[in-house]
């Protein structure tokens, strides 16, 4: 196709059309947004939360904060999302990682590592998968629109010491949902 110019998306050019389309707002619409595909960004978010570009670690927090904003889930693949492209990146296990949480009136309210502030209950559950070999327990938030947060390993134990017995089951209350986190009895064995 003589006389077109292709475009190879690049961070900084995904950074200045998502700072143009959020427009002050702290959530972009990326829900309303569906671009054509521009290809995938060599760019990959790690399981503890941090942000690589071309194999170097992003950072600084507001540009990370940003692409956190235009984030979007299709068919198990992530992408970063304007109203005019969406780039494929990489994502080791969940894009957020949930660093704190505090307790008031019965809710547990989660902050991830990008400054997202989000209550569990029946819109935003816990969920805990365990590794089929080890046992070990990786717990998760979701945070908006199918991304999740994996709760980080401190704040697994607090959830842990808040933690009751349920008909069967070992987890935590939250705005009035019971979240399993193990079964009891394999607590007393």
């Amino acid at each position: 196709m003589v006389g077109q110019n292709i475009v190879t998306p690049d961070a900084a050019g995904i950074a200045a059309s998502a700072k143009a389309a959020s427009k002050g707002r702290s959530l972009p619409p990326v829900h309303l947004w569906n671009p054509p595909f521009c290809g995938d960004l060599d760019m990959q978010i790690k399981r503890d939360g941090t942000w690589f570009y071309m194999g170097t670690p992003i950072g600084r927090f507001e540009l990370v904060k940003l692409f956190s904003s235009i984030l979007k889930l299709e068919d198990g693949k992530y992408f970063l999302v304007t109203p005019v492209e969406k780039v494929g990146i990489t994502v080791e296990d969940a894009p957020f990682v949930a660093v704190d949480f505090n307790v008031s009136e019965g809710v547990l309210t989660f902050e991830t590592h990008v400054g997202d502030f989000v209550a569990a209950g029946a819109e935003h559950p816990i969920r805990v998968v365990r590794d089929a070999k080890t046992g070990e327990p990786s717990p998760y938030i979701m945070v908006r629109a199918g991304l999740e947060a994996l709760i980080d390993r401190k704040s697994f134990y607090r959830l842990v010491d808040v933690g009751v017995h349920h008909e069967g089951w070992f987890g935590v209350w939250s705005d009035g949902v019971f979240f399993q986190i193990i079964p009891s009895k394999e607590l007393d064995g």
